[in-house]
């Protein structure tokens, strides 16, 4: 008589991003899954322009970082096609562009000593003022020019949480919408901890930072302009933006500071002005757009500024850690989470 073994049992805390999508990698690798969430309030992915290129993280001193964003970056078409609605990509490419000499010279350096080594020149293109506008001709007269970045695309960040929910459910996946106060409530073979700023009263010896930062969400009217066809990443007087389209609108962002506390989800007016002022620059037709969201996120960040991906012991593991860049290397993660398995 022939015995049945029993799959091996995983189950996750955390329900964000992250914690999906390594749940979806261990169900699609055999494992019964069970994911425990304690809810949307505080999921970091919910504020998010959902950029998916590694060029972005590439600044000096971030090499690592780079390296790994391009790994990921190159796996999520595949996850794009596992989820079956390429609805969620939002644009392919993204533009970087200066609005001054000194924000030109930056770009410039990036390319040459950064980017250079993790994208191809057919992939990365020089492009004038003129080139830039021709490309998206909604910018403004202060763009000085800068680069065409192909293959460094976007997805919006909803449909995204709510894809990974479906395939989730369709993967026999149990989602239990709970508060987890220790790793011992949970029974199963192993345990993921993917819980974000939530990680340290799980894992005291994992400790992550909080960093906060703001995002704007502008709607399009009738009498807008359309959305942008790239990703805009600029440099306004020395300060980051981007521009993510959406089917609906347009995705501003991004503040990072330290908060006030790890609950501080509060946006704050100088930021939400300063987003507006830099969008209002790069592009001036944004102003008849709605305006439709100001959100602020909290966000888990290493000390090294890497995703802690590892084993805690035996039974536990831990993937958090990841700043800025829960989306782009979500599928990095879910490949290392797997690996720890053992397949």
């Amino acid at each position: 008589m022939t015995q049945t073994q029993s799959r091996p049992s995983l189950a996750v805390i955390g329900g964000g991003v992250i914690g999906r999508i390594c749940a979806l990698a261990a169900a699609d690798a055999g494992w019964d899954v069970h994911v425990y969430d304690a809810g949307p309030a505080i999921r970091a992915a919910n504020v998010a322009g959902g950029m998916l290129g590694s060029l972005g993280e590439g600044h000096p001193g971030e090499e690592a970082l780079l390296t790994l964003s391009a790994e990921s970056t190159a796996l999520w078409p595949g996850w794009i096609q596992r989820l079956g609605d390429p609805s969620i990509v939002t644009a392919t490419d993204s533009l970087f562009v200066a609005t001054t000499a000194a924000d030109g010279d930056y770009l410039s350096q990036l390319a040459r000593f950064v980017w250079s080594g993790q994208i191809g020149a057919d992939r990365l293109t020089a492009l004038t003022a003129r080139e830039a506008r021709a490309r998206e001709n909604a910018l403004s007269s202060r763009v000085r020019g800068g680069y065409l970045a192909r293959g460094e695309g976007a997805i919006d960040n909803h449909l995204l949480l709510r894809g990974l929910r479906n395939a989730l459910a369709d993967a026999g996946v149990q989602w239990h919408r709970m508060q987890i106060d220790a790793v011992s409530e949970v029974s199963a073979d192993q345990v993921l901890v993917a819980a974000g700023m939530g990680t340290p009263a799980l894992l005291p010896d994992v400790p992550v930072e909080p960093a906060k930062g703001e995002i704007l969400r502008l709607a399009g009217n009738p009498t807008s302009i359309p959305p942008p066809r790239t990703v805009i990443r600029a440099r306004v007087d020395g300060r980051n933006l981007y521009l993510v389209p959406r089917a609906d609108g347009v995705v501003v962002g991004a503040t990072q500071y330290e908060p006030a506390s790890s609950h501080d989800r509060a946006p704050q007016a100088g930021g939400v002005a300063d987003l507006l002022a830099d969008a209002f620059e790069v592009m001036p037709g944004l102003r008849t757009y709605d305006f439709a969201e100001a959100a602020a996120g909290v966000r888990p960040c290493s000390a090294d500024g890497l995703p802690v991906i590892e084993r805690v012991d035996d039974r536990t593991l831990v993937a958090t850690g990841h700043g800025r860049n829960g989306i782009v290397l979500a599928p990095v993660t879910a490949s290392r989470v797997l690996d720890l398995l053992g397949g």
